[in-house]
């Protein structure tokens, strides 16, 4: 069983870009297209790691990084993003909740 880092709802930062986003899934290890990481994945992490799914504050951007390119928030705020209240629950305590399951 691979450990993961970061939970649902946590605020991030991209260690070598600055911005700030939260995590909305998480991989236990890459599992898109060797394509997709060819184009995207310049810095060439480890495929073998978590990879997490984020939404990029005040943007509509997703993006698929590396558990290695994450830092926790020092200070959570909230973020700004249009799939948010779609994906995630409220803000309370540093991180977004989940949403509950309905029937």
């Amino acid at each position: 069983m691979v450990e993961v880092k970061f939970a649902l709802g946590q605020l991030v930062v991209h260690e070598l870009y600055g911005y700030r986003g939260v995590i909305v899934d998480v991989d236990a290890c890459f599992s898109l297209s060797d394509d997709w990481y060819q184009r995207m994945a310049l810095s060439r992490p480890a495929k073998q790691q978590p990879w997490y799914l984020l939404l990029v504050n005040n943007s509509s951007l997703q993006t698929y990084v590396a558990e290695q390119h994450l830092l926790a928030e020092s200070e959570p705020k909230q973020i700004s993003h249009p799939l948010l209240n779609s994906l995630l629950g409220q803000f309370q305590h540093g991180s977004y909740g989940l949403l509950a399951k309905t029937n």
